[in-house]
């Protein structure tokens, strides 16, 4: 008979070097988090610089984005053949260098070469990070571990908007890319010094190029029709159509590819035979919509509604930061304890209730009310994407750890992607045609919010596939 008093066992602290090793590899994340969200701060100054319409501007983002969601199946084949150690100082390497020369871009077209190079340097620092970090962690304190490296997620949406902000107000759009200088030095120096190298998992895998070619144009198929939706404010035009059809051909077409190839693919099918793999691939999906819709709205919400500048809105959403900051460590301890399902389920909770009151909060809205329900939403929206992230490892062997941070890494990418279209495109037809009155905005914003409600209900259907450890004991 089981004692049923019996405390589960304590979870052992993280040696010290496996905790050094992690922050090492998060700091090279930094760069590429902080740079994407500070450049849409400042594509408006780079429009008036070059003399040069939006519609080329845009492709200073569009292309990072594009060119970030192709390299991603590369990396993934490249940290199974290669020393991992190398493959990430090369990839900061690159970054910085492209960083310097998007600051003395002579022209817009120069800029938008040297942003599409920075843009595959990120997918390959992205998906190393997660990787490497994986390889470490071992199975018992995977959830912690995975804690950490998303701490640059969090800062870089909070951070980004209000440095760029200062950085655009006081000097130059030029010095949003020399600010990665100092971050990129000390970053490369203590992977040389500190790094240890990584074992391939695979020495003798095969280059897929056509599986890598297939996964890169269909999520990049993908990723550019949402944008235009957004752009165009509404899915029902050619270019999205064509686009999003293109895209889901091709992935089709790589499916059966990856039928016939088996172990071999960048991305092999028999991993969506573990259950809890494949409801994290629909989960991140879903939370791209549910949790990261919102992260472009409320920008334009303080902005728009309230009358906030740029840096105000930055600085007011400072805490929905603080709130995912507090929750990452404890986030990671209660996945290594209890699973991935209780952890999500909780944090999505509490992420309903913080966007809840954004369905009704508009210009006379307290502020102290809106801080609170910001503080609340970030700390559930801490507690979602990382447990998941955890959980899709759970149970593979090391060479399939690079072959699943693939498929996780494009997903949150696409999700990502729709989460902004979708939203924006739901915002924008609510006034579409109409005049932009105060009420009207409000409303527009109200049905946004509204949307990314009820997708974060959705997203309870996936959660309860989760890994669910307390239930075993």
């Amino acid at each position: 008979m089981m004692n049923k008093n019996k405390k589960a066992p304590e979870l052992e602290p993280i040696p010290k070097s496996i905790m050094n090793i992690a922050w090492i590899l998060v700091l090279g994340a930094v760069m590429p988090l902080l740079d994407s969200t500070m450049v849409n701060i400042a594509i408006k100054h780079l429009s008036n610089d070059f003399s040069i319409g939006l519609d080329l501007i845009q492709w200073v983002i569009t292309g990072y984005v594009l060119s970030m969601a192709i390299s991603v199946p590369l990396a993934g084949w490249m940290v199974q053949r290669f020393n991992g150690k190398w493959l990430m100082i090369g990839a900061n390497l690159l970054f910085l260098t492209t960083s310097i020369a998007s600051g003395f871009s002579w022209s817009i077209h120069s800029l938008i070469i040297f942003r599409i190079v920075q843009g595959a340097s990120a997918g390959f620092i992205m998906t190393l990070v997660t990787t490497l970090c994986v390889e470490i962690a071992g199975r018992d304190r995977m959830g912690r571990l995975m804690s950490t490296i998303g701490i640059p997620t969090v800062l870089g949406p909070i951070l980004g908007p209000v440095i760029g902000a200062v950085i655009v107000q006081f000097l130059s759009w030029r010095y949003i890319f020399f600010v990665n200088i100092p971050i990129g030095i000390l970053a490369i120096t203590l992977m040389i010094l500190k790094l240890p190298d990584f074992t391939p998992a695979n020495r003798k895998v095969k280059f897929d190029f056509i599986g890598i070619f297939l996964l890169g144009a269909s999520s990049a198929a993908l990723i550019y029709g949402i944008t235009k939706a957004a752009k165009n404010a509404t899915f029902n035009n050619n270019v999205t159509i064509g686009f999003v059809v293109a895209g889901a051909a091709v992935l089709t077409i790589y499916m059966i590819y990856a039928a016939i190839k088996k172990e071999q693919a960048i991305l092999p099918l028999h991993l969506f035979k573990l259950k809890n793999f494949s409801a994290v691939m629909v989960g991140l999906f879903l939370a791209g919509i549910a949790t990261n819709g919102p992260m472009l709205l409320l920008p334009l919400f303080f902005q728009n509604i309230k009358g906030f500048s740029v840096l105000g809105a930055g600085l007011i959403l400072i805490p929905q930061g603080i709130g995912t900051l507090i929750a990452r460590p404890l986030i990671g301890r209660l996945t290594d304890k209890l699973g991935a399902r209780n952890v999500v389920l909780a944090s999505l909770t509490l992420a309903i209730v913080g966007t809840f009151p954004f369905v009704f909060f508009g210009r006379a809205s307290s502020l102290i009310v809106v801080s609170i329900s910001l503080f609340i939403r970030g700390i559930g929206i801490g507690g979602i994407t990382i447990p998941m992230m955890t959980d899709a490892y759970t149970g593979m062997v090391k060479q399939e750890i690079a072959q699943a941070s693939v498929g996780t890494r494009l997903m949150q990418n696409i999700g990502g992607a729709f989460g902004s279209a979708v939203l924006a495109t739901v915002v924008s037809l609510s006034i579409q045609g109409k005049v932009p009155t105060a009420p009207l905005m409000t409303t527009a914003y109200h049905n946004g919010f509204m949307l990314a409600l009820v997708l974060s209900l959705l997203l309870l259907i996936p959660t309860l596939f989760l890994t669910n450890k307390k239930a075993k004991k």
